[in-house]
């Protein structure tokens, strides 16, 4: 799979979980993929102080990143 087709596999999946993040005035933005295996993103607004959201993270966003592109085998966040 090429760096594009990878990248838009990932942005459509953020666009699958934005809404819910979106609801309780979050957001998230892709920063990188690195390596083809490792997607660093960044959580915005409400997400930022959300005590729960190294929890979004890993079964959320993590997890809806996986189904769209199953080679990713780890999501951060960068603060």
């Amino acid at each position: 799979m090429s760096n594009t087709e990878l990248h838009t596999k990932v942005e459509a999946a953020l666009e699958e979980i934005r809404p819910f993040l979106q609801s309780d005035g979050g957001d998230i933005s892709l920063v990188s993929i690195d390596e083809g295996t490792k997607v660093t993103v960044r959580l915005e607004g409400a997400c930022v102080g959300c005590s729960v959201n190294q929890m979004t993270l890993k079964s959320g966003v993590e997890m809806t990143i996986k189904k769209h592109a199953p080679q990713i085998q780890e999501v951060v966040n960068v603060a």
